[in-house]
């Protein structure tokens, strides 16, 4: 069987369709995905992925890792968490870990948001490919989560697994379902006996069978582990302090059945484990006739809120109204136990009720500990409460609110995604709905519990929820959802930016990057100057004041004061995520006002920090993303970060996949094609009727060729001209030289009809340069064109690099390094090898060096005298290169010669000095 035609297979078709004449059409039609419409206020329009098809090179390297990853990852491990919040089966599934599991970081709190990460990703590979894989994975995922919600809208239902005697029920972990019993379960007794049958599937302190009480003061319990991992029995009227206890003597094993029974009057308590008498007490006075009437009675629910839920299974629960002998308790062993105060085998198949056997018709119920949601749109993978605590919260605990807005962000956004790669409606019914529970919360509250709220670190993240919610809207037209969008307005963040004034010293980076994506939406859909204007004067305040080198920003997930870069560096710099949101915005602002300097950015932050952080390594379950990238010396970046399914993790799935997704824009009009990055790949144009390749290896290769094919068409075609192109930047077009001069740091424009066949030659020489740490010139980066070059070395502390000693007229420093035969962008310098920061290796790297230039050196002729300097640390062939570049060598010296004139001058340098250092310059030869 053929395998299906993608959508971009189709597109090209209907292109050569539409510029061959009796070259019919339709299929594209017929393969139409579902849109959204972009907004009148973008002056530029981007294409779908689907349009944009990557061809060989360092990106599609990177992206043929990632797309493994998507093909060979279980999503059923990562609906796992949703399913268990629902009391659905989990169908044997181990769920993710780390951030995704209840044993990770603060109790599991965010977990959900990976699998919206995950869903993003397989739609951008749906996209981008076209393979059924992805669309199937995606329906599957979706189907998933409906059913995950209608479970969410009615009682929790009974999971039946093979039981001890029959079948028995289940409590998955992190269903957070436990039994509730009626109030005469215990019946008043002086004397009792209990006695279950139960199946623990995880070794967590406290989790009950059995737990009567009224508060944590007046109670008693049955665990299957204390804190010592032995079962215990209590009874107590003074909390925890006053209980009567008994304590076994092992462990229970995991993922087996074992009896529990406790023998309770005449003062002497006795603990039976599997039958065995494995603990005595004698001085246990208390009853439950003792304890009175009491509040709750439950099966696998605790008093006391911090103790987990039983996870595992019972088989059984009875309860007698006196003390059974041993020889009784053993015959429990091989028989089911029927007791006169309640009798309950457990074994029903379906619903939420529990019959009870005594015949005191004691039916027990099956519920949730958080009683459910409070809207029928409620989707998530843990219970309401998160979001409900937050309301009422004044200062950030992760342990108890970890960022639910966050993860209800993701979420929301992978269904977005979803719908729009499949048309699955289910997805945007999902979607919708999410926007619509959201709504009833938020649009009850007060406005200043909304502002503390968003204004309180990590509980009260809300991530891109913003950006989502306005797509969401552009999709539905509920003007309840454009509100939404509105609730999560940081007036104090937003009235200081959009003031100028910045405030951004002591804020989590990566909290507030992504809210400014979704403020320029709000600007799109409202037309509130403020929101754009903020999000301009943000983007100014981190770019470049508080961008590193390769893009990146913040230092241990924190932004510094303005201008300290070198100041900042540490092992925990540079969060993934930051340069993933950085460049959102970027793109968002592009569209809306086309400076140049959104571009530059946007290229040197995904050819090297969003490249660099993925992996050059296979890897089906995991997707190998660094966290933080360490700009300390011989730093050895980590691609298995923390306990795994980390947010850069997610957000590096995303980036690998929507790698040509700002390769071209269009005007709003129609009339122009912007170029903003040099990537091979293969544009289709469906409305010009045109397809235009790029061929290139760029960066590898210094320049680029795009041919435009398919019928004529008018229209500009705007070519950046990269801020760091200053060793020129040739056009030719079919192989004539393009008239006017292009400038760095702007678009090179060429406005013509194109034709079939023609040809734009695009050459743009690479220099090597610096750029220094405001806060001290001395620690510099190296740059060969847009790539930075990282030097490897195990050294822990800055390497000394001195670069002028064979510096070029045009002032490129590349002349002093020596390239790697066979290792295209590689160059070695003092036995130091410097490498392409986008390579993602495990080797110990200085993306930072310290900058030394002991003596004077032209040409790598050693003058032999010491290179002064200023106060400001300015040396005198800082001043003398500053010139650069020089249209001979008699330029240079005469630079030379009045730059060592001033110095002797100003008494930083002797004449004898001076004269030396101008007969050598004189004596060098200098590569042009």
């Amino acid at each position: 069987m053929a395998p299906p035609l993608s959508r971009r297979t189709l597109l090209q078709s209907a292109v050569l369709a539409a510029a061959v004449p009796g070259i019919g059409g339709g299929a594209a039609a017929a393969a139409s995905a579902a849109t959204l419409p972009p907004p009148p206020a973008w002056t530029l329009q981007p294409f779908p992925l689907d349009t944009v098809a990557l061809g060989p090179g360092v990106f599609a390297d990177k992206r043929r890792l990632m797309l493994d990853h998507a093909r060979g990852y279980d999503v059923n491990r990562l609906l796992q968490v949703f399913r268990a919040n629902a009391g659905l089966s989990t169908r044997g599934a181990v769920a993710p870990g780390g951030w995704e599991g209840l044993d990770g970081e603060a109790n599991g709190n965010l977990r959900g948001h990976y699998t919206g990460h995950f869903l993003t990703m397989l739609a951008q590979a749906c996209a981008s490919t076209g393979e059924q894989v992805f669309a199937d994975r995606i329906r599957t995922v979706v189907g998933a989560l409906t059913e995950v919600r209608e479970a969410l809208r009615r009682d929790p239902a009974v999971l039946s697994v093979e039981g001890r005697f029959g079948t028995a029920v289940e409590n998955v972990r992190g269903s957070h379902q436990y039994v509730d019993l009626p109030a005469g379960v215990l019946g008043g007794a002086s004397e009792i006996t209990l006695a279950a049958w139960v199946k623990p599937t995880h070794d967590g302190a406290w989790a009950r069978v059995l737990d009567c009480g009224d508060d944590t003061t007046r109670y008693l319990y049955l665990t299957t582990r204390n804190a010592s991992g032995v079962p215990r029995f209590a009874v107590t009227t003074g909390g925890p302090g006053a209980e009567q206890g008994l304590n076994g003597t092992a462990a229970l094993p995991l993922d087996r059945w074992s009896h529990l029974a406790v023998t309770l009057g005449g003062g002497t308590g006795t603990l039976y484990v599997d039958g065995t008498a494995v603990a005595r007490n004698t001085a246990m006075s208390l009853t439950p006739a003792a304890l009175g009437t009491l509040a709750h009675h439950w099966l696998g629910r605790s008093s006391f809120a911090s103790d987990p839920v039983l996870a595992g299974a019972l088989g059984g629960f009875d309860v007698w109204s006196r003390v059974l002998d041993a020889d009784e308790i053993t015959g429990l062993q091989s028989t089911r136990g029927h007791g006169d105060l309640a009798s309950y085998a457990l074994d029903e198949t379906t619903g939420s009720a529990f019959a009870d056997a005594s015949g005191r018709g004691l039916t027990a119920t099956l519920r949730r500990t958080w009683g459910g949601p409070g809207h029928p749109g409620f989707l998530a993978a843990y219970p309401e409460t998160q979001f409900i605590l937050l309301e009422s919260m004044t200062g950030s605990d992760y342990t108890r609110v970890w960022a639910p807005y966050y993860t209800a962000h993701k979420i929301l956004r992978g269904l977005l995604d979803a719908y729009l790669a499949t048309d699955d409606a289910r997805a945007l019914d999902l979607a919708s709905g999410m926007g619509d529970w959201m709504h009833s919360r938020l649009s009850k509250l007060p406005g200043a519990t909304l502002q503390r709220m968003w204004g309180l670190f990590s509980s009260g993240e809300f991530g891109g929820v913003v950006e989502a919610v306005c797509d969401l809207h552009a999709l539905t037209g509920k003007p309840e959802h454009l509100a939404l969008a509105g609730l999560f307005d940081l007036d104090r963040l937003i009235d200081a930016c959009a003031a100028g004034t910045d405030v951004l010293d002591g804020l989590h980076a990566n909290q507030h990057i992504p809210i400014f994506t979704g403020y320029v939406r709000l600007y799109d859909a409202t037309g509130e100057e403020r929101y754009l204007t903020a999000a301009k004067n943000f983007w100014d305040m981190v770019v470049p004041h508080r961008m590193y080198g390769i893009g990146g920003t913040s230092t241990g997930e924190f932004w510094k004061a303005r201008d300290v870069i070198a100041g900042t560096i540490g092992a925990t710099t540079a969060e993934t995520c930051c340069a993933y949101n950085l460049l959102k915005l970027s793109r968002m602002l592009f569209l809306h006002e086309q400076d140049p300097k959104y571009m530059d950015y946007y290229e040197r932050a995904l050819l090297n920090q969003v490249l660099g952080s993925k992996q050059d390594t296979p890897d089906a379950e995991k997707p190998l993303v660094t966290y933080f990238i360490g700009l300390t010396p011989g730093h050895v970046r980590d691609y298995t970060p923390k306990q795994g399914t980390t947010c850069c993790e997610g957000t590096g799935m995303e980036s690998a996949t929507k790698y040509q997704d700002s390769v071209y824009f269009k005007a709003a009009d129609g009339g122009a094609l912007y170029v903003n990055l040099y990537s091979p790949s293969t544009l289709t144009w469906a409305e010009k009727g045109v397809t235009v390749t790029q061929s290139t290896d760029f960066p590898r290769e210094q320049g680029t060729t795009l041919t435009v094919r398919g019928r004529t068409a008018s229209f500009a075609l705007r070519l950046r001209v990269p801020s760091w192109a200053t060793a020129g930047f040739r056009v030719t077009v079919n192989g004539r030289e393009a008239g006017g001069t292009p400038r760095p740091g702007s678009y090179f424009t060429l406005s013509r009809t194109w034709r079939d066949g023609d040809t734009v030659r695009v050459t743009a020489p690479f220099r090597l340069r610096v750029e220094k740490a405001p806060d001290d010139p001395s620690l510099q980066t190296l740059f060969h064109g847009p790539v930075n070059l990282v030097a490897r070395d195990p050294s822990t502390s800055y390497l000394e690099v001195g670069l002028y000693r064979n510096a070029a007229l045009s002032g490129d420093l590349l002349p002093s390094l020596t390239p790697v035969s066979g290792k295209p962008l590689h160059h070695t310098l003092d036995g130091i090898e410097f490498a392409p920061f986008f390579e993602g290796t495990e080797d110990p790297t200085h993306a930072y060096v310290r900058r030394a230039e002991p003596r004077v050196v032209f040409g790598n002729s050693d003058s032999g005298v010491a290179n002064p300097a200023r106060a400001d640390g300015t040396t005198l062939l800082d001043e003398v290169w500053a010139a650069a570049p020089f249209g001979g060598k008699g330029a240079l010296v005469a630079r030379v010669r009045s730059v060592v004139d001033a110095w002797v001058a100003g008494g930083l340098l002797g004449r004898a000095d001076g004269d030396t250092v101008v007969s050598t310059a004189r004596g060098a030869k200098f590569v042009p």
